[in-house]
Parts: structure tokens; sequence; C-alpha cells
């Protein structure tokens, strides 16, 4: 995801490959895949970002962003307001994620501070489902956090189930392939529901998706720098179809 607060990535700097620039509506797009051009583009960002021009990053052709709303169960982003409701006034299909930290608290404490502090969601054709950015420690050396497969699954699910409860949808799961098959049991029940929100750099297409199942990426988060704010995203699908995500289909 976007920096934020404190910087917690170990990405690798290795870049997408790009196609030529690409004219849709006017706006010449550069640094899509190959791959995946023409899907709808989409960024996401964090209080690294602070006042985003919106206007501008939609004239850019960002179509969706997700907003970096919480992390662990104490903080929230100063920034999430103005993010999340200036981009929906700009015009795009907006949602919001939480950074987890599972060695703080568990997966129903976390849940429930995201979705008190930004991450419900609505069926109005303008909201993403609730993120969960699960990923390497940014903390701590232990990149598990110090929980064993079956222990760091459970967390998972304790947090999944609890924000369906509250929001009536089943979050988004953010990761890596090397992360979710080192730290997880990759069990299929995550694949069965849970779209993925696959992050991955160091390819010309999304490669080598998690273990357990997933057949597809929803989104492809490709580059962390880019014509758009924060990191740059894809959604597999038309246009049409990322509406319909949003209104729950």
């Amino acid at each position: 995801m976007a920096r934020d607060h404190r910087p917690f990535r170990r990405r690798s700097r290795a870049l997408a490959a790009t196609a030529a620039a690409i004219t849709i509506g006017g706006t010449v797009l550069t640094e899509v895949p190959v791959s995946a051009a023409g899907k709808p583009r989409g960024h996401d960002v964090s209080s690294h970002q602070k006042d985003v021009d919106w206007r501008s990053a939609k004239a850019k052709g960002a179509t969706f962003v997700y907003v970096k709303a919480t992390e662990s169960h104490t903080y929230r982003s100063p920034y999430f307001s103005r993010q999340y409701d200036g981009s929906r006034a700009a015009g795009l299909i907006r949602g919001a994620y939480h950074f987890a930290l599972p060695d703080r608290s568990s997966g129903i404490t976390q849940a429930r501070y995201f979705v008190r502090n930004g991450g419900a969601w609505r069926a109005d054709g303008w909201t993403l489902p609730p993120a969960l950015d699960i990923e390497y420690n940014p903390y701590g050396k232990d990149k598990c956090y110090g929980l064993g497969k079956a222990e760091m699954a459970g967390w998972i699910t304790a947090f999944s189930n609890e924000v369906d409860r509250l929001t009536d949808r089943r979050p988004v799961i953010y990761t890596t392939a090397h992360w979710w098959n080192t730290c997880t049991n990759s069990s299929s029940v995550f694949t069965s529901k849970h779209a993925l929100w696959l992050a991955r750099y160091d390819a010309a297409d999304a490669g080598a998706l998690p273990s357990g199942g997933w057949k597809r990426w929803t989104f492809w988060q490709y580059d962390n720098s880019g014509s758009l704010p924060g990191d740059q995203n894809l959604f597999n699908g038309t246009p049409a179809q990322l509406r319909r995500f949003a209104q729950g289909a």
C-alpha cells in the first residue's frame, strides 16, 4: 500500500513492464502493464499523500481508489475523511482499507476499530468493499508477527467474519503471494469468500497467485509509483463490472 505515517514496505524496486502510451477518452496513459492495458485504472493512498488533487487524478485516468483508514486498533489516518470524501466528490469509486498488525490485538478487535473509523460499506455503487492489508511485519523481524500458519488463518478469519457481520460485506484481501504462502495455511475458505488484491511489481503480468485456490485477481497493485498519487492499481474487469462489484455483486 501507499506509505503512511511510518514507511513499512519491503518492496522490490523492479518495475512492472510497461505498455506504449495508450489514449483513453483523450487522456494519454502510461505505465500500464502490457497484459492488462484497457482495464479500469486506480490507486491507493494514505496519509503520506496528504491532500490529493482528485480531479487531476481522475483526469489522468483514475476510476477508483482505496484510502487507508486504520492500522492495528490505535491509529486512524488524519487525512482519511478528506481523502475518502474528496475522491467521491471528484467522481471516483472509493473504498477504505485497514493495515493489520496481528501481534497487537485480535482480528475481532481490529475489525471493529476499522469499521468504526471508516471501514463501513453501503451498496450505493460508489463504495468498494472494505479491504484488509495483510503482509510483511513492518515493525519487527518476524514477518508472520509471531503467529503460526493456523493461528494467522484464524486471525484473518476472525477479522473477516466480524467485518462481514458489521457491514454485510466480506473484505477484499490485499497480500503478496510470498507472504501468503509463508504465513498462512492457504485454506480455500479465503479464496471462496474473498476477492484478491494482489501486490506484485516484478513481472509484466500479475504472475503467480497465492496458493489455496484463487483463480484470478480482482485488483492488481503493479507499481508503487506512477502518474496517479500513491500506488498504481488495476481492476480485473470492465467499468460496468467495477460498478457492480461496488454495489455488492
